[in-house]
């Protein structure tokens, strides 16, 4: 694996939106390098992303300073899955080499956290710091599977039905785990997204559409969510295609209060975006011009 690159005459852009937003805000935007993943930093003045296998730093209010790249010892390049310990001066990455690292915000020397000839795939930190939930997949011909362990423990894998899974996240409660799932379609693809409790349980669908569906984040209240929508038919979570990133109610996950239309897929919300007061969120679009 390598990192992704911009297409000629593409252009990365960060948007912010969330429940208020009838429009979003263009906040960044570069030719120069495709950036994927924002985080919202705990004390709500950065978004972190990853670019060209790093992570960077850029302040919200003041986002014509550019990027900022945090220089890690050791780490190997990094993918769009990296994830704030809830210290607020971690984070947890997954790196090319299928491990994650856990390293200071600051930059400087990380810790291997997993040791599992496997690849790791990093969506979630528990509430209370003490657990990781990623996609666990020996090769790219299986589907991924749901695993939660503590950092340099054993993992354990939790039955979520047939089918691939992605995006596994805590409930700001720590009692669900919500992620995407095929597992309640026989058709190629058509991921919907779905929870089950802390421990393991039944999958319960969130809702139920004709888009596919991937990467539900609540945002720290637990009152709103988000999640981006391919097109029908679409197998995985590709790049390059129109797509809509939608703003729900937790209490009803199929009456959106925002839509987004844009331009990408992958690298637009693969991880947790919401600001701290859960008011707002930040994605990526791609557009090409």
């Amino acid at each position: 694996m390598g990192y992704r690159v911009l297409r000629p005459g593409q252009r990365s852009q960060v948007w912010i939106g969330g429940p208020g937003a009838a429009a979003p805000g263009l906040v960044f935007e570069t030719r120069d390098m495709l950036i994927e993943a924002p985080n919202w930093s705990l004390d709500g003045s950065s978004l972190l992303v990853n670019g060209n296998g790093r992570l960077w730093r850029f302040d919200v209010d003041t986002p014509a300073n550019g990027l900022v790249p945090i220089d890690f010892d050791g780490l190997p390049d990094i993918n769009n899955d990296h994830v704030l310990d809830p210290d607020g001066i971690h984070i947890y990455m997954s790196a090319m080499d299928g491990q994650i690292y856990r390293g200071a915000l600051k930059g400087g020397p990380v810790e291997r956290v997993t040791h599992e000839d496997q690849w790791h795939f990093l969506h979630g930190v528990s509430p209370d710091g003490s657990r990781l939930a990623y996609v666990a997949m020996r090769d790219f011909s299986e589907a991924g599977k749901l695993a939660v362990m503590e950092p340099h423990g054993p993992s354990a894998v939790l039955d979520t039905g047939g089918g691939h899974i992605d995006g596994p996240e805590w409930s700001p409660d720590g009692r669900w785990i919500y992620f995407n799932t095929e597992h309640f379609t026989r058709d190629p693809g058509h991921a919907q997204l779905a929870r089950i409790p802390d421990g393991g349980g039944a999958p319960e669908r969130l809702a139920a559409s004709g888009t596919v569906d991937w990467f539900p984040h609540l945002s720290p209240d637990a009152q709103w969510a988000t999640y981006i929508a391919f097109p029908a038919g679409t197998l995985g979570h590709p790049e390059d295609l129109e797509v809509e990133v939608r703003v729900v109610p937790t209490s009803d996950w199929s009456a959106p209060v925002r839509t987004y239309p844009l331009f990408g897929g992958q690298g637009t919300i693969n991880v947790n975006s919401w600001s701290p007061d859960s008011s707002r969120f930040a994605f990526v679009a791609y557009p090409l011009s």
